[in-house]
């Protein structure tokens, strides 16, 4: 039995950029009860608070619950009555400055002009910067169906990487591609967690919908983490299901 278990969010807790389900909120208390979880995706903190901490059952152990936003960059814990910043690694004006002009230059040079979009394309999330192709409010159904076998984003994730060595640029969610220092990946996130919470990587699992070569989430994998690949947030609940069988 592992003590803890690690989740993606889009995709594998919930729908992007959609609350948890209430089934899905009392799956996780059940797990809570038998071992500790954490959530490690390119969302920033207000992202995981509106899907995930605000909709979680009163039954929920909080003490064992580690929220990683921003790729890991950031982690945040509950104490006191309260969720805590832990630490935050942010990018330097200089380099914020250099990100948001390769990115305008990669999809000028790449030819992508979206039919339609909603809202900002770009986000600044202070260590991790994220491009979402279709702007950040975006209907759940266009986000689906634009690129559904990451086809479109290679090309662009390939562009970056001339424009920005020494960077790690990977695509996540539906329609987003993430940027951040280089070495920082779910695999960075992980190690971070592993000395802040002191539970040994052997110790962890790992699920997701991206672990995959060039996914977000394979980087868990190339760590040595027992993983699960998952379609949805439905076969996510049968995961879940089985740990805490397990663990009883």
């Amino acid at each position: 039995m592992k003590q803890l278990v690690a989740f993606d969010l889009d995709g594998t807790l919930a729908l992007s950029k959609q609350a948890i389900q209430p089934d899905m909120g009392e799956a996780l208390a059940d797990l809570l009860g038998v071992a500790h979880v954490a959530v490690i995706s390119g969302g920033d903190w207000p992202q995981f608070d509106k899907q995930v901490a605000s909709n979680l059952p009163a039954r929920a152990d909080l003490s064992k619950l580690w929220l990683m936003p921003t790729t890991g960059t950031k982690l945040y814990t509950h104490q006191s009555g309260s969720w805590q910043a832990v630490y935050a690694e942010l990018f330097s004006d200089e380099e914020k400055a250099k990100i948001l002009k390769a990115f305008d230059e990669a999809l000028e040079a790449t030819g992508f002009v979206p039919e339609q979009t909603w809202g900002e394309r770009i986000e600044n999330r202070g260590s991790q910067i994220t491009f979402s192709a279709l702007g950040q409010q975006a209907p759940l159904e266009a986000k689906e169906k634009w690129d559904p076998d990451f086809a479109k984003r290679k090309v662009i994730q390939a562009d970056l990487k001339q424009r920005l060595p020494g960077l790690a640029i990977n695509m996540g969610g539906s329609t987003s591609i993430d940027i951040t220092r280089e070495g920082v990946d779910k695999a960075y996130g992980l190690k971070k967690l592993r000395d802040a919470s002191g539970i040994p990587l052997d110790a962890m699992m790992f699920v997701g919908d991206a672990i995959f070569p060039g996914g977000n989430d394979y980087p868990a994998k190339e760590l040595g983490l027992d993983t699960v690949k998952v379609r949805d947030p439905q076969e996510t609940l049968s995961v879940i299901a089985t740990v805490v069988a397990c663990g009883k």
